[in-house]
């Protein structure tokens, strides 16, 4: 048993604290069904939660004094956030930007790689707006079937042809311009290619465009697969417009 007021949470290790979930959770609390908590106890004799962040914050909130808990020792923050993760695959799984926040401090290589990637380009992770991308999933795809290298190359090309908008960043279009380029990049000058994509519409429009294809009234059903995929079938058929070389392959 571990006192509740000697428990410490790392933010860069740890999910983000949903108080209203724990009020929820403290409203229906059952004390002998808050389980086992998993607890990282450093050098120094601090302990810090490593699972379990919001029974231990219902604890304290129900003046609930001491909890059980799987005690680690000898772990440094990093190995902290690889146990958060393993412990958190499965259930509970935290919010992507959660995920991406720990697993950069887990020093993983496809969130190191895909982090240096956006500073490269000036950006960030987070909620979606002009200077940060919010499709956590469509871009650590990019990086783990293309490589980063890919990953800035689709950003610059995005930003290229409509700009640093929130709708710039669209996971659907990151991701097709990220599949085009993964596939055919050795073929492609990416100048022209953002010059084509600004020339038919803003991000906004193409966003529209894809998504209008990809509902049950448009083309979903004909086997063309998901928005990924339709944008990049559409990115193929604009760079092979009035090409009689260099043409791609739809």
């Amino acid at each position: 048993m571990i006192p509740v007021d000697q428990l410490k949470t790392d933010d860069k290790a740890q999910r983000t604290l949903n108080k209203k979930r724990a009020m929820g959770i403290a409203a229906n609390l059952v004390p002998e069904a808050i389980g086992t908590i998993v607890v990282s106890q450093r050098a120094n004799g601090d302990r810090y939660i490593v699972d379990g962040m919001h029974r231990w914050y219902v604890c304290e909130i129900s003046d609930i004094p001491t909890m059980v808990a799987e005690v680690h020792h000898g772990l440094n923050q990093q190995e902290e956030a690889i146990l958060f993760l393993i412990k958190n695959r499965e259930s509970n799984k935290p919010n992507p930007l959660d995920e991406y926040r720990i697993g950069l401090t887990a020093e993983l290589p496809l969130f190191a790689a895909t982090e240096s990637a956006l500073k490269r380009r000036g950006l960030s992770m987070g909620s979606a707006s002009p200077n940060t991308v919010g499709a956590v999933a469509g871009v650590l795809r990019i990086t783990d079937e293309y490589g980063p290298e890919i990953l800035e190359r689709t950003l610059a090309v995005a930003e290229e042809a409509w700009g640093r908008t929130k709708e710039t960043w669209d996971g659907m279009l990151l991701g097709g311009i990220g599949t085009f380029l993964g596939r055919h990049g050795d073929d492609v000058v990416d100048a022209q290619l953002a010059e084509k994509l600004g020339k038919k519409g803003t991000a906004f429009v193409w966003r529209t465009r894809v998504s209008n294809l990809t509902t049950d009234g448009g083309l979903h059903h004909s086997g063309t697969g998901s928005r990924v995929s339709m944008c990049y079938q559409l990115i193929v058929t604009e760079w092979n417009k009035n090409k009689k070389k260099n043409r791609i392959a739809a």
